[in-house]
C-alpha cells in the first residue's frame, strides 16, 4: 500500500466541527455500519465538506475521523484516572460522544495496535472503514467516480473469498456461488483468531502525552500570532500618528511664515552663514533634533525659540528648508527633487552664439610621478560634464604620461619648478574654477606650492574644490581655506575622520555622521563639506542634505576624482547662476555639491549595470553624457 500523503495537513477547529457534523449524520452512520467497503461514503463526506467551503480529499477525511476516534477512546479511558480532564486529550469529546454513543462500543486495541503504521492495518477498525480501502487497493477494483451522488441507503457489497476444499490428497480452489455460502465456508475453514489483550498498554500513555503537547503547541502558536498582529497594528498606528504630526508641523511653519512676511517692517535680509549655524547646528545644546520626524522641546532656560523667531524674520526661506529637512524621508525626497531642479537651472544652455571657454575653464592642481590617473580623471570629467577647457598643472615627469591619456587636456609641467606659483598664477585670470589635490602627493614642496596657489585663487574669488592630498594639506594647515565661502571639501570617511580629529582634538562620534559633518563645517567657517559614503552628506553648517540616488556596491579607485572634477564645473555654474539671481534660497556650493554627488552615483549605477564587478572609473566616465542628460536635461 502506498504511503499516505495526507499526513501533516492541519485542520482548523471550524473545519473539524463541520466534518464531524457531516460524519455524524444518520445516513452516513448507517452506511458505515452496513458496509465493509466505504470509500464511496467518504467521497460523499468530502463532497459535502467541499460544498460548505472546505476542500478536503476523501482520504484526508478518513484519516482525520480515525485520529479523532483514537483521541476519543484515549479520553474515555483516561476519564476514570484523570479526574475528568478528558478535554485536554480530545477537544471534540462531546461531539464524538454524541455521535458514537448510539454505535457499538469501539475496541481500543483495534485502534491502537496500528501505532505508527495505521495505514497498513486499517482493516482492524471496528466498522471496516479502513479495511475496505486496503481491500480495494489490493484487488485493483474500480471505485465509484468522484461526482457520483450518494443515496441515503447504501448498498451492501459481498466480498468474494476463494475457499480451499480438500478432496482426498488433492486440493482445488472452489469459488462459492453466493455470498452466504462464502461466509459459511470462511467461518468453517478459517475461524477468527481471538485478539490478545494486553494487561498494560504503554502506547496509550505516550499518545496522551503527544496529544497534550500538540494541543499546547497549537495554543502557543495562536497566542504568538495574535501578539504579532497586535504589535503590527500598533506600529502602523504609530507611523500614521507621526505622519499626521509632521504634516501639522509643516502647515504651522508655512502659516507662520505667511503671517510674518506682511508684518515685517524691513525687507528680509540673509544672515551670514555662521549666524545660521549657531542656531541650527546639531552641536548647539540649546536646540537639538531628536528622532526622525520629532523635534525636542528646548529647555525653559534656553532662548532657542527667540533665536528661531529672529531668524524667521531675517531668512524665512532658509528656515523652511531646514525644517523641511527634519521631517523625515518623504520630505527629504521632496528636498532632493528641489535640489535637482536648482541644478537644472544652473546648467547653461547649448547655443551657437557662445565662444570657446564661456561655459567654463577649469584648472586641476595635481599629478606627480606616482599618481597620473587621478588628475586625468578629474580633468576629463570636467570636460565631459560641460567645461570648454581643462588645464592640468602637474610635475614634469607626469606631464607626458597625462598628455598621452587624452589630447583634449592642456597639460602644464610646472608644479615642481622653482617658480611654479608664478607660472600657475599667470593662468588664474583665465580659470573659472580650481580643483586642488588629485594625484598631488605629499611632498613638502608640492604642498607648499598648492598652498600658495590656493591663496592666489582666493584673492580672485573663484570656487576651489579640495580633494585627496589637498585635504592632507588642510589637515596640517586648516587656515589655508578656513572661512572661504566658495571653498568645498570632498573627503571620504578616513579623510573626514582625520580632519575632524585634527580640528576638534578629540575622537569623532561615529554614531551621528550628520552631526559630525555639520560640526566640521562650522569649525571650518561654514565651508561646504561633501562627505562621500553610503549616502553622500552635503552641508554648509546650517543644514545637511543627503544624496540617496542609488549607486552600486562597486568601489574602485578614481570615483572621487570624477566627483571633484565635475564639482569644479558645477560650482562655477552655480555661483554664476547665484550672481544672476537664479539661486536665492540655497548656498550655491550646496547645490553644486548635490549635483556632483547625484551625477557620480548615476554614472556608477549605469556602468555597473553593464560591467558588474569589472566596473572601473573609465567605464563610469563613458556614462557621464547619458547620466547628465537623464538627471539634468530630462
Amino acid at each position: 500500500m502506498q504511503a499516505n500523503t495526507t499526513r501533516g495537513f492541519l485542520w482548523s477547529d471550524v473545519e473539524t466541527r463541520t466534518l464531524l457534523n457531516i460524519w455524524g449524520e444518520q445516513d452516513i452512520q448507517v452506511a458505515l455500519d452496513g458496509n465493509f467497503r466505504n470509500s464511496f461514503v467518504y467521497r460523499d463526506v468530502s463532497r459535502r465538506l467541499g460544498a460548505m467551503g472546505f476542500e478536503r480529499t476523501p482520504e484526508q477525511c478518513r484519516v482525520r475521523i480515525k485520529s479523532l476516534k483514537r483521541q476519543y477512546l484515549l479520553a474515555k479511558e483516561g476519564n476514570l484516572r484523570n479526574n475528568g480532564q478528558y478535554h485536554k486529550i480530545c477537544k471534540f469529546y462531546d461531539t464524538m460522544e454524541r455521535i458514537l454513543s448510539n454505535r457499538p462500543a469501539l475496541d481500543p486495541l483495534e485502534l491502537m495496535d496500528g501505532g505508527a503504521g495505521e495505514e497498513a492495518v486499517d482493516g482492524l477498525e471496528e466498522d471496516g472503514e479502513d479495511a475496505q480501502d486496503a481491500y480495494s487497493e489490493s484487488t485493483g477494483e474500480c471505485t465509484f467516480p468522484a461526482e457520483t451522488e450518494v443515496k441515503l441507503e447504501y448498498p451492501t457489497v459481498p466480498i468474494p473469498i476463494p475457499v480451499k476444499v480438500t478432496v482426498g490428497n488433492n486440493s482445488t480452489p472452489v469459488r462459492p456461488h453466493n455470498s452466504s455460502q462464502s461466509a459459511g465456508n470462511l467461518t468453517t475453514t478459517r475461524p477468527k483468531r481471538p485478539r490478545k489483550r494486553r494487561a498494560n498498554f504503554p502506547m496509550e500513555k505516550l499518545m496522551e502525552q503527544f496529544l497534550e503537547q500538540s494541543a499546547q503547541a497549537e495554543d502557543s502558536f495562536y497566542r504568538m500570532e495574535e501578539q504579532r498582529l497586535q504589535a503590527e497594528d500598533h506600529r502602523r498606528e504609530g507611523e500614521h500618528a507621526r505622519e499626521l504630526h509632521m504634516l501639522q508641523m509643516l502647515g504651522q511653519m508655512f502659516s507662520s511664515i505667511s503671517s510674518t512676511r506682511p508684518g515685517s517692517a524691513t525687507t528680509p535680509t540673509k544672515t551670514a552663514p555662521p549666524a545660521r549655524a549657531s542656531v541650527f547646528s546639531s552641536a548647539s545644546p540649546s536646540c537639538t533634533r531628536g528622532q526622525p520626524g520629532h523635534l525636542k522641546r528646548p529647555s525653559p532656560q534656553t532662548n532657542c525659540f527667540t533665536q528661531q523667531s529672529q531668524l524667521l524674520n531675517q531668512d524665512p526661506q532658509a528656515l523652511v528648508f531646514e525644517r523641511f529637512n527634519s521631517l523625515g524621508s518623504t520630505s527629504h525626497r521632496g528636498m532632493e527633487d528641489e535640489l535637482l531642479s536648482l541644478v537644472k537651472s544652473t546648467v547653461p544652455p547649448l547655443i551657437s552664439k557662445k565662444h570657446k571657454g564661456q561655459d567654463g575653464r577649469i584648472g586641476i592642481i595635481g599629478g606627480c610621478q606616482d599618481y597620473t590617473g587621478a588628475p586625468y580623471f578629474a580633468a576629463i570629467s570636467a570636460l565631459k560634464v560641460g567645461a570648454d577647457l581643462s588645464h592640468v598643472f602637474c610635475t614634469k615627469d607626469a606631464a607626458t604620461v597625462i598628455k598621452s591619456y587624452s589630447p583634449e587636456l592642456i597639460v602644464h609641467p610646472v608644479l615642481d619648478s622653482p617658480n611654479a606659483v608664478e607660472e600657475i598664477e599667470k593662468w588664474l585670470p583665465r580659470l573659472h574654477g580650481l580643483v586642488v589635490g588629485p594625484g598631488l602627493g605629499r611632498e613638502d614642496f608640492l604642498l607648499k606650492t598648492a598652498k600658495d596657489v590656493i591663496e592666489k585663487s582666493k584673492a580672485r574669488d573663484i570656487p576651489i574644490v579640495i580633494d585627496a592630498d589637498g585635504l592632507w594639506l588642510v589637515t596640517q594647515q586648516p587656515s589655508v581655506i578656513q572661512g572661504y565661502q566658495k571653498g568645498i571639501l570632498t573627503p571620504n570617511f578616513m579623510e573626514f575622520t582625520r580632519l575632524y580629529e585634527a580640528l576638534h582634538h578629540e575622537q569623532m562620534d561615529n554614531s551621528d555622521h550628520q552631526r559630525s559633518v555639520m560640526q566640521l563645517s562650522v569649525a571650518m567657517g561654514n565651508l561646504t563639506v561633501v562627505l562621500k559614503g553610503e549616502q553622500d552628506l552635503i552641508t554648509d553648517g546650517s543644514k545637511v542634505v543627503s544624496c540617496s540616488i542609488e549607486g552600486s556596491g562597486r568601489r574602485c579607485g578614481g570615483q572621487g576624482d570624477l566627483l571633484s572634477g565635475s564639482l569644479g564645473v558645477l560650482a562655477h555654474w552655480a555661483h554664476a547662476a547665484s550672481a544672476a539671481g537664479l539661486i536665492r534660497s540655497m548656498n550655491p556650493s550646496m547645490v553644486a555639491g548635490y549635483g556632483a554627488c547625484a551625477l557620480t552615483r548615476q554614472c556608477n549605477s549605469q556602468a555597473f549595470q553593464q560591467h558588474g564587478r569589472s566596473t572601473t572609473t573609465s567605464d563610469m566616465i563613458q556614462e557621464i553624457g547619458s547620466a547628465f542628460k537623464k538627471l539634468f536635461e530630462s
